[in-house]
């Protein structure tokens, strides 16, 4: 796969600015920044309005919380998560409400709020660093989730901090250029 490190198109300057740090300063992300990330969540787009999204968030002021989301992560996770003041797990209603047929478009729907909130963190300077790394059942246990929902990500959010703080080889990937593969290499304009 060919990748570059550089915009080859114009895009919103939110979307050159977002990257998924590692490195959290330890200053809290305040009240009325957590609900503007959840506001701008609430305007993505879905199939048929019927807006599948939940979120369970905990800030580190809210310890039991936090750590219930914290334990479900996997240790690589762990080790640079501690330092992010607020942790956001995203879930996905299974079914839609009118009819409680299957939403096969719920997970998708999700990934877009998802998205929506985490150019929000960007427009208000916090860095977003979305994470399939934890353990399912924990987390569904540890918070109580009902069947009727899936688990999409795990959200550490807050400030950018010093890459210095990261052990190892974090700090040379946090360090390093942000890389994405080229558009010849996904984008077709003919049939498979």
């Amino acid at each position: 796969m060919n990748t570059s490190t550089e915009i080859e198109y114009p895009v919103s300057e939110l979307i050159k600015l977002r990257r998924s740090r590692r490195a959290f300063s330890d200053r809290e992300v305040e009240p009325d920044k957590i609900k503007s990330l959840f506001e701008a969540a609430r305007w993505a787009p879905s199939s048929m309005n019927e807006q599948p999204w939940s979120y369970i968030y905990a800030t580190k002021n809210q310890p039991e919380l936090y750590a219930k989301i914290f334990d479900s992560l996997m240790e690589g996770n762990q080790i640079w998560v501690k330092d992010a003041p607020l942790l956001v797990v995203s879930l996905a209603r299974r079914n839609f409400i009118r009819n409680e047929k299957e939403n096969q478009s719920a997970i998708y729907d999700m990934g877009g709020a998802n998205a929506f909130l985490s150019l929000q963190a960007t427009e208000l300077g916090l860095n977003v660093h979305q994470m399939g790394g934890y353990e399912k059942d924990k987390i569904m246990v540890n918070l109580n989730v009902p069947d009727a929902y899936r688990v999409g990500v795990v959200m550490a959010i807050g400030y950018v901090g010093d890459p210095a703080q990261l052990p190892g080889g974090l700090k040379e990937r946090e360090e390093a250029p942000r890389t994405r593969i080229v558009q010849q290499e996904f984008v077709m304009n003919k049939a498979f």
